[in-house]
């Protein structure tokens, strides 16, 4: 445990876990704090010299852009802002991604074109470094004037106000506060907009949801090694020059990795009877490739986002302007996040078409992978579960970037969707590692009937550990443990890092 140091320059997604999986608390740099400080110094100079109405500082909202505020109704008017805002329902928001919205949130701020008091920063840290979470909802967001609703609870307690996970249970905010003996923010002018405007609830999400499509993309590699094997399938389709006069990058990469996971492998040098695999195992550098080449690009977009300041207005202390424009629209998210879940469905897709190729009793594996099929079902409805669940991504891969409702009397008369886009990639991404969990089970399962020829070093130990959690079935037994427990194996960090 240590300090991470918040600057002016980038942070990565490689930052980002280790900030979470190291516990590590949050600091400013000097330089922030003075480019946030001048920033709040300019801004209060200028509504206190200017005539002009400044959108969202002396200015109503939305469609009420046109309505000034008196300068002694300011403060007030950020108030009532954050708590007509607070309007989320349905599921809470998961831990992790809140703490991951909060790490945003203070990163766009700390850039310094908000406008924020310096404390209203240093308290987000207060709350991250204590455990003090706001407890967020997951529906309510069109993504399009920011996050508005999410980002309106998770900036409630700041005023004492909304309900806050701590301790392991929900707190009112204001009993924490007194807790720790600190004082509710006094919102200044633009606060409450510098604090609801922002794509970070959507940011939040689809950093989590890159993070976990890498590692679920290794372990789509992994497990479809294992079937190949089990499967007696042919190592010649992962021979490079395959894939160099194709030119795609991720095929490339991906054909390189499965060949190397099978280094050592005496099933992979016996002898074949068989001059063809199915698709589902032929074609895995094109199909995994291509949903690595996604997962990078949606990758680059967010690194984008995150490091980026999203309000609005946005401040420029050193060209005298203040602009209202709209860098709180999704759109970046909302089209990448639609690609990722599309992408990860198609590494489920591809895994439960393996998975129905080993059960079927070919190539010397008995029918549903037991030893006595007819008096045992064996295998045969985990594939149907992981058919299911396919199916199921299918539907919630439609995109939802494409899909906009006019709000605000027309003033918002487009808007991203892009948080309903990472929450669909979030689900996607967890059926997908459920998919790629029953794989794991069936080929485990298949691979025990090519004993005593053996898998590479590097499988060999992959299967060892998780017989160690999933037995091999002999006779039909309760499967739902062993399907959960295969799925945990493919959450535990140390099998396999992905940064």
């Amino acid at each position: 445990m240590g300090h991470f140091i918040i600057t002016l320059g980038e942070i990565t997604l490689q930052d980002i876990s280790t900030v979470l999986n190291e516990n590590r608390t949050l600091k400013l740099s000097d330089e922030v704090c003075t480019k946030i400080t001048k920033c709040r110094d300019y801004l209060d100079r200028k509504t206190s010299e200017c005539d002009k109405p400044i959108y969202g500082v002396t200015t109503g909202f939305g469609s009420l852009c046109n309505v000034s505020v008196s300068q002694e109704d300011l403060s007030r008017l950020q108030k009532n802002l954050m708590m007509s805002h607070a309007c989320g329902t349905g599921e809470y928001v998961p831990l992790e991604v809140i703490k991951i919205m909060l790490l945003l949130k203070i990163k766009s701020l700390s850039l310094g074109y908000s406008g924020v008091q310096l404390k209203t920063v240093e308290r987000l840290i207060d709350f991250f470094n204590n455990g003090v979470l706001p407890v967020v909802y997951q529906l309510g967001s069109l993504g399009a004037s920011g996050d508005l609703a999410p980002l309106a609870h998770l900036s409630l307690p700041l005023i004492g106000l909304g309900d806050v996970w701590f301790n392991g249970e929900i707190r009112k905010a204001d009993e924490v506060l007194a807790h720790f003996k600190w004082n509710a923010i006094e919102l200044q002018s633009k606060e409450g907009l510098a604090l609801l405007n922002g794509t970070q609830f959507m940011g939040a999400y689809s950093v989590y949801n890159t993070v976990r499509a890498k590692r679920l993309y290794d372990w789509a590699n992994i497990t479809g090694a294992l079937s190949l094997e089990a499967f007696d399938g042919l190592i010649e389709p992962f021979n490079p020059l395959v894939h160099e006069v194709r030119h795609q990058k991720g095929q490339m990469e991906t054909a390189q990795k499965i060949k190397s996971l099978l280094e050592g492998s005496t099933v992979t040098m016996a002898t074949k009877h068989h001059v063809q695999d199915p698709y589902s195992f032929r074609c895995m550098p094109q199909v995994h490739g291509a949903s690595k080449d996604a997962i990078d690009y949606t990758t680059e977009i967010v690194l984008r986002e995150i490091n980026s300041a999203t309000d609005n207005p946005t401040i420029f202390p050193d060209e005298d302007l203040i602009i209202s424009a709209g860098n709180f629209h999704g759109q970046p998210l909302a089209l990448a996040q639609d690609f990722l879940a599309i992408a990860v469905a198609e590494l489920g897709n591809i895994s439960e078409r393996r998975t129905y190729q080993l059960i079927g009793g070919k190539r010397g594996l008995p029918p549903f992978l037991v030893k006595n099929p007819g008096l045992n079902s064996g295998f045969m409805i985990p594939q149907y579960v992981a058919a299911s669940i396919v199916s199921q991504n299918k539907q919630l891969c439609t995109p939802a970037s494409i899909d906009s409702i006019e709000s605000s009397q027309g003033q918002e008369d487009h808007v991203s969707m892009g948080a309903n886009a990472a929450t669909k990639a979030f689900r996607v991404i967890d059926n997908t590692e459920r998919i790629l969990a029953i794989e794991l089970m069936n080929a485990a399962q298949a691979f025990e009937f090519r004993r005593p020829l053996t898998t590479s070093p590097f499988l060999e130990n992959i299967f060892s550990t998780y017989r160690k959690c999933v037995p091999f079935v002999e006779n039909d037994e309760l499967m739902y443990p062993l399907i959960a427990k295969s799925v945990d194996f493919l959450r535990t960090p140390s099998y396999l890092q992905v940064s």
